[in-house]
């Protein structure tokens, strides 16, 4: 069937389609790209807007302490369950504190800390932006000569780069203890002794592996927001919009970027 053909009966061409969103999916690449490079340049050159930046750590850190310290208690609970019953099987229960602190501390305090970050921060901030991208008050802003990356975009970048990494070792630390309390007073084990093999076995690295991940997922986060919120068009519809997009971008780019650095770090031996 010819291309006049498929047109003529409203048929859609699927190389037309793969082809447009193929150019669509780069061209949002770039603009990501763009927009990063911009905030990252605003970010690490003066002038600071100090005032901005404490307000919104208080933001993204403080206020995130409650939702990030009650799942990290519950993972480290559930992943000890879960440990303690598989390595039953082979009768090595006496590694539960081992593999619970260095799951916590390498994988799953940074990675499920960005995840509830990812809806929380990241949504809130394309929404706060949106907001003001669709009542003009960003484009009021630069009439005043004042570059909304510097002002609006490069606060919120930095503030996520100091507050998640902090962060991350709350939920590290919440995230062991919750280990502990299920086997101490749920599988019987002996809290002395679980401790003495927690801090044995846990090392410097697997604290500082985890850090680096949360200061990448830190910038992910405030990236997507900011981004998808300054994209934000067609009000409130936009603005929910762009929250939904920032929420699920960010949740994608974490966990892909976290599989890239787990890679590195394994090729290092790290």
């Amino acid at each position: 069937m010819s291309n006049a053909s498929t047109r003529k009966r409203g048929i859609p061409n699927p190389l037309a389609w793969i082809g447009s969103a193929t150019l669509g999916f780069f061209a949002e690449i770039g603009r990501l790209a763009t927009f990063s490079a911009q905030v990252k340049a605003a970010a690490f050159s003066p002038r600071w807007y100090f005032g901005q930046i404490w307000k919104q750590f208080v933001q993204i850190g403080f206020y995130s302490l409650p939702v990030v310290g009650m799942s990290a208690i519950f993972i480290g609970a559930a992943l000890a369950l879960n440990i303690y019953q598989g390595s039953g099987r082979f009768g090595a229960e006496q590694f539960v504190p081992n593999i619970v602190v260095l799951g916590i501390t390498r994988e799953l305090g940074a990675s499920i800390t960005a995840l509830m970050l990812a809806g929380r921060v990241s949504a809130g901030i394309a929404a706060e932006i949106g907001a003001m991208r669709v009542t003009e008050q960003i484009d009021a802003l630069e009439s005043l000569s004042a570059s909304r990356y510097r002002y609006l975009y490069a606060p919120r970048f930095l503030a996520a780069l100091i507050a998640v990494p902090m962060l991350v070792v709350v939920a590290d630390i919440i995230g062991v203890m919750g280990g502990w309390l299920v086997s101490v007073f749920g599988l019987g084990f002996d809290s002395t002794v679980y401790l003495r093999n927690t801090l044995d076995f846990m090392t410097r690295n697997d604290v500082l592996t985890g850090i680096i991940k949360a200061f990448v997922f830190g910038g992910i986060i405030a990236l997507m927001g900011c981004y998808q919120g300054d994209q934000s068009k067609a009000g409130a519809t936009g603005v929910g919009r762009a929250a939904t997009l920032s929420m699920v971008g960010a949740a994608v780019l974490v966990l892909a970027a976290n599989y890239v650095m787990s890679t590195i770090f394994v090729e290092f031996g790290l």
